[in-house]
């Protein structure tokens, strides 16, 4: 089943490499969306694709990379809108 999820990546996101590995691993993971910096220092995104792959790509945001510090992370389920072709950087 393909689903849409709209994440908030709340911590120490920012000037770490998120968005740009957030990218690398949606590629691999074959997820499309965007992901971008947020004025309060946190970090959103929008995943499409299958399920297991979208809720790996949030697993792997829970994480982030190693220079990263996640202190929380909502995520709003919604229906799949297949409103991507790529997963971008939003600048």
């Amino acid at each position: 089943m393909k689903l849409r999820a709209n994440v908030t990546v709340k911590g120490l996101v920012q000037g770490v490499n998120f968005r740009y590995l957030t990218r690398q691993t949606a590629k691999r993971l074959g997820v499309t969306g965007w992901v971008t910096n947020l004025p309060d220092g946190s970090v959103a995104g929008c995943f499409e694709g299958e399920e297991a792959s979208v809720q790996a790509l949030i697993d792997w945001c829970r994480r982030g990379p190693g220079a990263a510090r996640v202190d929380e992370v909502l995520v709003e389920r919604q229906q799949f809108h297949g409103e991507f072709a790529e997963f971008i950087v939003r600048r």
